[in-house]
């Protein structure tokens, strides 16, 4: 064969993508298997795989489809999938595009309401501290439909029990996919208003599609955040959803909504009259005891002959007085004795006498010291004349006198033959110096 004859791979998988779209049954599968290799991409195409015991395929779920989802797919979960077949030219792979699933054996709507349960209970939305309600609300502000039995019932148990209090009717869709967004918008506003005691959610039975809007995310994040306590009254006393767990108050019907939301009015009178007589009888009794205890005190010694009051502390004070007196003029007296004693013994030690003799005392030293210092002069003058003529008899004038000289060359002084050489020398005599010259040297022989 030649080459020309040959397909290439991408005519060939062009061919079968062509086989694939336009095989008539293929166009729309209806697929039951176990998800597999599923990561959660967000806001993102989804990519997996449907398996059973013997066979495993490619799935792609568009973002567009996937949004649609009531409920959040897990690896090993039994589905069922609507799709078709085509095949990825990139790879040869074929695969499912998968337009619609849900849960296989379990409804899809309560499989997202149990995972949505499981994840509002992990962040602690129903167990946070519930508000209370107010104990007598002038003001409760009602998100329903304003044409269903609920307002009907909420108003008139109102009207019956507590008809001060003001019902505001906040109409709001509570069926479809429109619901969602229109009751948080009217909890917002119910909120934004701050002029509210309490707040009731609700609407009638129905089944879980119809009552779905309030097992919305959206719906359970408005209510926890709500600063008005929220009472939720959502379809019958076997229904619970979303919203009643995360409700401050959850009421099984509309009547026992308001019956929550308000007290009986003829009873709270009744508490009242009866708080009435029992404050009144309180404050009689306290009235009466506190005027016997006025009439007691009325009929004291201290209120009939007051003087008697001060009696005691008048002879006390002349006692603190006389006693005053009497520490006073002894310590008067001891000071003076003290005195007396200073006095006498200051008399014994006059300083006068001392200074006298430390006077004597001093002339007579310095009497001494001039005598010693003159002494001590004297023997240091004789010293020192010592001293002197010891001097002048070493002194070499002295000795020239006795008719010695001595001899100089290059003005340095001759002791020996040696130091001399032919030339002039100056003689030092003891009178002057004369010049001589030098012509013949002969030393000392030693023998």
């Amino acid at each position: 064969m030649a080459a020309t004859d040959y397909l290439t791979v991408t005519a060939l998988t062009q061919y079968l993508k062509r086989k694939f779209e336009v095989d008539p049954y293929l166009g729309k599968v209806y697929l039951t298997g176990e998800i597999s290799n599923f990561r959660l991409r967000p806001h993102a195409h989804q990519y997996f795989s449907l398996k059973d015991d013997h066979a495993k395929i490619s799935a792609i779920m568009f973002r567009s489809a996937f949004e649609k989802l009531k409920f959040t797919p897990e690896t090993g979960m039994k589905v069922l999938v609507t799709g078709r077949i085509s095949l990825y030219e990139p790879t040869g792979q074929y695969q499912i595009y998968v337009e619609r699933m849900e849960p296989d054996g379990i409804g899809q709507l309560y499989q997202a309401y149990e995972q949505l349960k499981k994840k509002l209970a992990d962040e602690g939305l129903f167990s946070a501290p519930k508000r209370p309600l107010s104990r007598f609300p002038k003001r409760i502000a009602v998100i329903t439909s304003p044409s269903g039995a609920v307002i009907r019932d909420i108003i008139t148990t109102t009207r019956r029990r507590y008809p001060i209090a003001q019902i505001v009717l906040y109409p709001a869709v509570v069926q479809g996919d429109g619901a969602a967004p229109d009751l948080v918008r009217q909890l917002e506003r119910v909120n934004a208003a701050g002029t509210y005691d309490t707040l009731i959610i609700g609407r009638g039975g129905g089944s879980i599609e119809d009552l779905w809007p309030f097992n919305e995310e959206t719906v359970a994040r408005a209510i926890a955040a709500s600063q008005i306590p929220v009472i939720s009254s959502v379809g019958h006393e076997t229904d619970t959803t979303i919203a009643d767990l995360v409700a401050d108050v959850r009421a099984a019907t509309p009547t026992a909504a308001a019956e929550l939301a308000v007290p009986v009015l003829t009873d709270e009178v009744v508490k009242l009259q009866q708080q009435r007589t029992r404050l009144y009888n309180a404050m009689t009794n306290r009235i009466n005891f506190q005027q016997e205890r006025l009439n007691k005190l009325m009929a004291a010694y201290v209120f009939r002959q007051p003087q008697r009051l001060y009696e005691t502390y008048v002879q006390r004070l002349d006692h603190a007085q006389q006693g005053l007196a009497r520490n006073m003029r002894t310590q008067l007296q001891q000071t003076r004795q003290r005195y007396q004693l200073a006095q006498q013994s200051l008399q014994g030690h006059n300083p006068l006498a001392r200074v006298q003799r430390d006077q004597t005392t001093v002339t007579q030293l310095a009497d001494r010291l001039n005598s010693e210092a003159k002494r001590y002069l004297a023997d240091r003058q004789e010293h020192v004349g010592k001293l002197i003529n010891g001097l002048d008899y070493l002194s070499p004038l002295k000795i020239m006198g006795r008719g010695y000289s001595y001899v100089t060359q290059d003005d340095h002084v001759v002791r020996q033959t040696a130091d001399l050489k032919a030339g002039p020398a100056t003689i030092h005599l003891s009178d002057g110096t004369a010049t001589a010259d030098i012509t013949d040297i002969q030393p000392t022989s030693e023998d």
